[in-house]
């Protein structure tokens, strides 16, 4: 079990390690991957240092399992040259998710879905994977009719280059700004470019991701995504309007019985989900579950998981996990 990870020295690749060292996933050899300036820097592995290839050398290696964390463009032009030389491609990047011939994952919904010959496939949006997850138990119980997401995303969903800002502006040390303005003590409406339709990239790929992974493009989405000064962890205010009429001890129960979703909803005990706690975990966290007053058939919830973890990484992990599990590489 040859495994490469394409990205290993950035933000996302180094939780990739954690994730795969954690989870104790199966590896022969570990083949390290990077940008030709890391190239010869050696990465601790499990108490061994592994020194850092570049992209050619990793696809002559034929890895039997290449998970990539390396920005759209370096997967449009690698992931089909390792994926020619026999090795299964997951994918973190946005390059392939809307691609018709490619497989949109989160395991606990639709892994049943992938065969041997899914070279690439592709990982969903951080934001996305923590939204689908709570709603497909929901869309499958009661149809899900219309959908409005407001985000609150953490800066590591922007990289090394946004923390470093944050933690520039509150040393008081001006420094190169991955935002247009200051993040300290500020929200920022703008994740991602603006498209032509006055909405982000970001927001576009919560109406659109959905809607392919839920298999069910009849689902009404719109979203506005928001960045905030918090380092870890993505939070979702989530409002879904059913088809169906629900009972909200039954939601509830469905929630709390769906793999990967921990509920934390009881305000007699001021429980209910934040970053803080969402910290360095798997989980996703939902919470704040309440029946919209205004309009039938509908809930209001709060939704939070770790961007870096079920939000990338650990994604990904699992998507090769039910790889191995099912003879699939």
């Amino acid at each position: 079990m040859k495994v490469a990870v394409v990205g290993a020295t950035g933000m996302v690749g180094s939780v990739m390690l954690q994730v795969l060292a954690a989870r104790n996933f199966p590896i022969s050899e570990l083949i390290l991957v990077a940008s030709e300036r890391s190239i010869g820097k050696k990465i601790n592995y499990k108490g061994k240092d592994i020194t850092v290839v570049g992209l050619q050398t990793a696809v002559d290696m034929k890895a039997t399992i290449a998970i990539f964390s390396a920005g759209g463009d370096t997967s449009l032009e690698w992931a089909p040259k390792f994926a020619a030389m026999g090795t299964t491609v997951i994918d973190n990047s946005s390059a392939w998710r809307m691609d018709p011939t490619k497989k949109l994952v989160v395991p606990e919904i639709n892994a049943n879905e992938l065969t041997k010959d899914d070279k690439i496939i592709a990982n969903p949006n951080c934001s996305t994977i923590q939204l689908v997850l709570t709603l497909a138990p929901l869309h499958k119980k009661y149809g899900i009719k219309r959908l409005i997401v407001s985000t609150y995303q953490s800066i590591s969903g922007t990289g090394v280059k946004a923390v470093q800002q944050l933690e520039n502006e509150m040393a008081g040390i001006k420094g190169e700004m991955a935002y247009h303005y200051p993040i300290h003590q500020n929200a920022i409406p703008h994740c991602d470019v603006f498209e032509a339709n006055g909405y982000t990239k970001e927001e576009m790929k919560l109406v659109r991701e959905p809607q392919k992974i839920l298999n069910d493009r009849s689902i009404a989405i719109t979203a506005t995504a928001v960045r905030i000064p918090v380092v870890g962890g993505h939070s979702e205010s989530v409002n879904i309007e059913f088809l169906n009429e629900f009972d909200e001890g039954e939601l509830r129960k469905l929630l709390r019985e769906s793999p990967g979703i921990v509920l934390k909803d009881n305000i007699d005990t001021n429980t209910y989900p934040m970053p803080i706690y969402a910290h360095g975990k798997d989980e996703v966290f939902v919470g704040r579950i309440r029946r919209d007053e205004s309009q039938e058939n509908t809930v209001n919830m709060w939704i939070v998981a770790d961007n870096l973890r079920k939000g990338a990484a650990t994604n990904a992990v699992q998507i090769a996990e039910y790889l191995v599990a099912n003879d699939l590489v």
